[in-house]
């Protein structure tokens, strides 16, 4: 994600977390950045912009998150052999240099006033508004109409000009959150209670977090690896951000977290273990599939989305998944529970809606397999003009 407003306002830059990565195109020189939360696809590539020295703006969580996950990517492109996309200096300087602002606070950035507002997706997401004396922007980011363990819901977004929104879930709505949570749960239960492991696939940022909550809440005591224990750590210095932070320490707290060097040893007997990546194309969720794909009595519990390509799709729709090169054959049974931090249909149609009736414009859908669809349908339904751009469209207003 990253679009570019008036050729100086940057909103968002990421990259997708192929194999090797994807980053964006075109040489962008902003005179501002805002970043709206800190998962790779919306901040991976940011410190590569420190060369200019942009005027940087974020919430203080998704700042910490987008360093994280910068160094990962530093470790991870070193350890593959990629191309680096910046250097460790940039990543001190993206630390250093950024504009923490909360939710609410006004902030200027070439030619606009800014504000940001919950997005209600990720502890520190946010939705950004722009405005000047001719014209105003929202920006949506990843959103979320639904409280979760975790945070709450979306701020109600003030209607502007123009609506940038994400369209992840258009035509789809969630099944209700409560019923996942009872199927995820029972799940879990029987795994163990037959002799397996239940191997859970989280996010490192969001996801791991409240799984755990809802582990805890259910009595389950499991094991976390990954990067989502640094994740933790990092939301427990910002506890502003979080719904509960009693329950998020609580959860912690009940959870054992695994020691990497004593990896091996958590296997010893059936458990319920929650671990990175969310869509299993590395982390150490690959060391515990090598050990448990073949068992029968087993399960691989995937918890969001997976895109299309990686081994978390693989897995749903083929049976299989790929480990250095190996294509590895499951005997173990794999589901999915999709805890969404995404809004769906409905949730996307109503914000549409109260853009337009607060006297919108122009609406141009992006994020999503089928934003042509959103676009149409906004069309079709709405007194509003609706686009879809693809990357390096130019859209004049």
């Amino acid at each position: 994600m990253a679009i570019l407003v008036d050729d100086e306002i940057l909103l968002d830059y990421g990259i997708k977390p192929s194999d090797p990565p994807q980053y964006p195109i075109g040489g962008l020189r902003p005179g501002s950045v805002v970043i709206s939360h800190g998962h790779l696809d919306h901040c991976g590539i940011a410190a590569n912009l420190m060369d200019i020295k942009p005027d940087m703006f974020m919430t203080p969580v998704t700042r910490d998150l987008a360093v994280l996950l910068a160094r990962d990517t530093m470790k991870i492109a070193e350890s593959k052999g990629y191309v680096l996309p910046f250097i460790y200096e940039d990543i001190r300087d993206f630390e250093l240099l950024s504009n923490t602002v909360n939710y609410g606070m006004d902030f200027e950035l070439s030619g606009y006033n800014g504000r940001l507002y919950d997005a209600g997706h990720i502890p520190g997401s946010a939705s950004v508004f722009l405005e000047n004396e001719n014209n105003s922007l929202i920006f949506t980011g990843d959103i979320n109409d639904q409280d979760t363990h975790l945070i709450k819901s979306m701020q109600t977004l003030p209607t502007a000009d123009v609506a940038i929104i994400e369209s992840t879930y258009f035509g789809s709505d969630h099944n209700p959150r409560d019923k996942l949570e009872e199927g995820l749960i029972a799940s879990i239960e029987e795994t163990v209670d037959s002799g397996g492991w239940a191997v859970i696939p989280a996010f490192a940022i969001g996801r791991t977090q409240e799984v755990l909550m809802i582990l805890e809440k259910h009595g389950i005591q499991a094991w976390v690896d990954g990067m989502g224990v640094d994740v933790a750590n990092i939301l427990r210095s910002n506890p502003a951000y979080l719904k509960d932070p009693g329950l998020f320490n609580k959860a912690f707290g009940y959870a054992n977290i695994v020691n990497s060097r004593e990896r091996h040893k958590v296997m010893d007997e059936p458990c319920a273990i929650v671990t990175t990546a969310g869509m299993l194309n590395g982390g150490p969720v690959l060391y515990y599939l090598s050990k448990m794909y073949n068992d029968p009595l087993s399960r691989i519990l995937l918890t969001g989305y997976q895109v299309e390509g990686t081994n978390g799709r693989k897995i749903i729709e083929k049976g299989y998944y790929e480990d250095r090169g190996k294509v590895m054959h499951l005997k173990a049974k794999s589901e999915l529970y999709d805890l969404s931090a995404h809004c769906g249909d409905k949730g996307l149609k109503k914000i549409v809606q109260q853009q337009v009736d607060g006297g919108c414009e122009n609406v141009i859908c992006v994020h999503g397999d089928n934003t042509d669809g959103f676009a149409s349908w906004i069309n079709e339904n709405l007194e509003v003009n609706a686009i879809s751009p693809v990357n390096t469209d130019h859209i004049y207003i």
